[in-house]
């Protein structure tokens, strides 16, 4: 199983440092780590994906680059397609696209994007243009195609980004695999979406798909020895459009918060449900995560 590692771009902090960003990318490119990741959200004060991935597609040169996710009703399809397709030139054919409709209709209306198109439908529809124009076979009327042409023959891979059965089902048809998201590290659940997710893909006649999960994590040695209390101030912040009543009872159970040594135990546990990607989200801003992280995973390996 590969480990992935998430750019603190959802932190309070991010900006008191410019430097964090470019730290946290070179640390992961230069660690054991196969990926290293970033989401999207327009109505908070996180960088911007696309314009983020032209900055992490300088500053690595090995980990591959994945977005998680990417909601692609935010943007004009044909648009987001030549952007993404920049990004795998850029990073020569590492770019891997995580897409999803989004949970906050606070982002599509900051964008001026119609939540109406908040569908799984929506999304394979959007999903299909930027094939499309990968492809050269997308129409604009132009004299010349909308490009570059990806580094990679046919585009990225594209991912959908759900914890949900009838998301995973209709995604069989079109998406290269999951790219999921676990809150309460329930190993047992995480299984049943990928067995649905095998047997959804075998059902269309696909390949078996990527099965990629992620979760947030606070280490004991790196949190001030209080993990909990980390994850739970992310998670105020982050969760911002919540009630904060419903993210102080969310925040016991969510996420990865113990010891080094218990964490890669978590990690294994989810090699054994044939995952083959974990990607760790950070709950805090200190590179010294990343680095810690890497020296588990060198050393005990969780797959």
């Amino acid at each position: 199983m590969q480990v992935g590692m998430t750019l603190p771009v959802m932190e309070p902090d991010l900006w008191a440092d410019e430097g964090t960003l470019e730290a946290w990318a070179r640390a992961t490119d230069e660690g054991p780590f196969s990926s290293v990741c970033f989401g999207e959200r327009v109505a908070f004060d996180n960088p911007e994906t696309l314009t983020l991935l032209g900055a992490v597609a300088a500053w690595t040169r090995r980990v591959r680059i994945a977005t998680t996710v990417v909601v692609p009703q935010l943007h004009d399809p044909v648009l987001l397609a030549k952007a993404l397709a920049t990004g795998d030139r850029l990073s020569g054919g590492r770019l891997s696209v995580g897409l999803g409709v989004g949970g906050r209709e606070e982002d599509y209306r900051a964008a001026g994007a119609d939540p109406a198109t908040q569908t799984i439908r929506e999304l394979a529809d959007r999903a299909a243009v930027l094939r499309a124009v990968w492809r050269g076979e997308h129409d604009t009327g132009s004299v010349r195609r909308v490009g570059p042409p990806p580094a990679q023959d046919g585009g990225p891979e594209l991912l959908v980004g759900t914890m949900g059965p009838r998301t995973i089902r209709n995604a069989a048809g079109w998406a290269d695999g999951l790219a999921g998201v676990t809150l309460d590290l329930d190993t047992a659940g995480v299984g049943r979406l990928f067995d649905l997710a095998r047997t959804a893909w075998a059902d269309a006649g696909r390949p078996a798909p990527r099965l990629t999960t992620s979760f947030w994590f606070a280490l004991e040695e790196t949190s001030d020895g209080d993990p909990r209390a980390q994850v739970h101030r992310h998670l105020r912040h982050y969760m911002n459009w919540l009630p904060a009543g419903l993210v102080d009872a969310m925040a016991p159970v969510t996420g990865f918060a113990g010891t080094g040594r218990q964490l890669v135990e978590t990690l294994r546990r989810f090699a054994d449900l044939g995952t083959d990607e974990v990607q760790l989200i950070p709950t805090g801003s200190d590179v010294a995560q990343a680095h810690r992280v890497a020296e588990l995973v060198a050393t005990a390996p969780a797959g």
